[in-house]
């Protein structure tokens, strides 16, 4: 909720005469009490009638007079102050229960800031990695982040808001982080590492939140302190791990979803996309509401976060959203009744996975109707654990099979190198990484060092595949077309072909993945609804991740 009108005199004057509360980190204690409002206000005026919410705005102008963010003065002559506005949200947890209520007064400045903030794919790689090595995981965050940040510049309104404020925030934890000895990654700058002696504490930033591990927990306790000796922290605690793995899931996510969209009671589908699908222009259907089916793409969008299964079938939907019609509302309707059938599925990180990577890729041919454009599918293993894909629409029309192979492949080439970066940070070395792919002209192509006449028409900037080959970085590597599991991300599939792929990428719920580990140990499947009941699951939202 925001909220532009805030009399002063309603929220600056008596900062002392806070309503008393206490705060509880129980989330069961919150549930049952009334420390927190469960409404978020239309105005100023509902937010000040209600104590919590003015504990809320009080706990607010407390950060800003803690961390010194302004002082009051008359503006100077010729000076237009910009304005503040009250923003107010409730923070749920997993479960759905409100929490906190948070009100931020913020400076009404429209511009997008800019901080380095962390890829998905990392926040996997570290996951991944923890499990492989044993890591224990914890996450904090920290309050009022923008506000700690330092700027140069004069300016004549709050720090939050400000197109600089990421940045500060950013500057200002990295050069704490460095100097207490932490080494950033060469290639992910909200990666930081710490080595001592044979430990290892690994910290991923995502604004403002942290999440941190490692080998040892006397180094973990150490950051935690030196942390909250330094900023204010709200510490989240352990990530729930199990001794197996771990699970990263949108459940609630999921939930929530369905019912924005009033398909919570829709009848289920077993696959996102029927093989008979083909979407075009339909430029002949009937139209349908833009702004419904554009909120539709996003929060799928952002589903697929952990959910792979559905990423053809969104990316296919979300090239219509200039002018979608009936036939296309239809096809994304069907994508809520597959993730209607699957609401808990996720990503399964086992702790028996090793660190080897390995890289699909694949691709259709001029499968867009429209402008007969291929599709290229692309997916990167550590061990058995699936840590990045991609699913996109090559930039130009190919002329033959072989050329769209190749094409995908230089593409799955480029962020296997990126990753390569990254675990070098981690201290993992590796020779040639295989990259599977199910077509023999285009590894004809990649290891021929000669150009001849039918590749002279690929673009030179593909080429790198070839000369990354030949430096002995990335070794291209022939399978057979069934087992190529990228081809869930380049085409609708059958039923079976479909669960087959979904489950070797290791997407799948929980109960279903512990079923297979216990049951193989030669345990009862009868023990392990016991096991698992009230099991929390890491419920995934990018804003809190894990």
């Amino acid at each position: 909720m925001v909220q532009r009108d805030h009399p002063s005199k309603n929220i600056i004057s008596g900062l002392n005469e806070r309503v008393t509360r206490s705060r509880s980190t129980s989330l069961a204690h919150f549930a049952h009490s009334a420390f927190v409002a469960s409404f978020e206000p239309h105005d100023v005026g509902h937010a000040l009638s209600d104590a919590n919410w003015v504990n809320a705005m009080h706990e607010e102008l407390e950060n800003f007079e803690r961390n010194q963010v302004w002082v009051l003065v008359e503006p100077p002559p010729h000076c237009n102050p910009i304005g503040t506005k009250w923003v107010f949200k409730n923070k749920q947890g997993e479960d759905g229960v409100v929490v906190r209520n948070k009100a931020r007064l913020v400076a009404q400045d429209y511009e997008e800031p800019f901080a380095p903030v962390a890829r998905l794919e990392a926040i996997r790689i570290l996951l991944a990695f923890a499990a492989s090595k044993g890591f224990k995981l914890f996450q904090m965050d920290v309050k009022s982040a923008f506000l700690n940040g330092f700027i140069e510049e004069e300016v004549y309104k709050a720090l939050y808001g400000l197109k600089q404020a990421p940045r500060a925030w950013y500057e200002r934890l990295k050069k704490f982080l460095v100097g207490q000895g932490f080494q950033m990654g060469s290639v992910d700058k909200t990666l930081f590492l710490l080595k001592h002696g044979k430990n290892l504490l690994i910290v991923q930033i995502y604004m403002d939140d942290i999440i941190f591990g490692g080998s040892s927990h006397a180094l973990c306790s150490k950051f935690s302190k030196q942390m909250s000796r330094e900023f204010e922290m709200s510490m989240m605690g352990e990530l729930q791990q199990t001794p197996q793995g771990t699970f990263v899931h949108q459940s609630k996510y999921t939930r929530d979803l369905l019912r924005k969209f009033e398909m919570a009671d829709a009848s289920p589908q077993m696959t996102p996309m029927s093989t008979s699908t083909a979407l075009d222009a339909d430029e002949d259907g009937n139209e349908v509401d833009q702004k419904v089916y554009r909120g539709m793409i996003g929060s799928l969008l952002y589903l697929t976060a952990t959910r792979p299964d559905i990423q053809f079938a969104v990316g296919m939907c979300a090239r219509f959203q200039a002018s979608p019609r009936e036939s296309h509302r239809i096809a994304i309707k069907r994508i809520l009744r597959y993730i209607k059938f699957t609401p808990e599925f996720g990503l399964w990180y086992s702790a028996d996975s090793s660190l080897s990577l390995l890289g699909f890729s694949d691709s259709d041919h001029a499968g867009c109707r429209i402008d007969r454009k291929s599709t290229s599918g692309t997916c990167q293993f550590l061990g058995t654990s699936l840590v990045s894909w991609s699913s996109r629409k090559q930039s130009s029309v190919a002329t033959s099979t072989c050329e769209v192979e190749y094409v995908a492949a230089v593409s799955c080439c480029s962020q296997i190198l990126w990753m390569l970066a990254i675990l070098r940070d981690y201290g993992l070395t590796y020779g040639r990484i295989p990259i599977l792919c199910d077509s023999s002209s285009a590894i004809s192509v990649a290891r021929n060092p000669v150009l001849h006449s039918r590749t002279k028409h690929i673009d030179v900037r593909y080429h790198f595949l070839r000369d990354n080959y030949g430096k002995g970085m990335i070794d291209i590597v022939k399978m057979a077309s069934e087992n190529q599991m990228a081809d869930i991300l380049t085409k609708p599939l059958d039923l079976e072909t479909f669960a087959r792929l979904r489950g070797e990428l290791a997407v799948s719920s929980l109960c279903l993945f512990l079923e297979e580990l216990v049951v193989g140990q030669g345990v009862d499947k009868a023990l392990i609804k016991g096991e698992t009941e009230g099991l929390k699951c890491t419920d995934s939202g990018l804003s809190s991740w894990l």
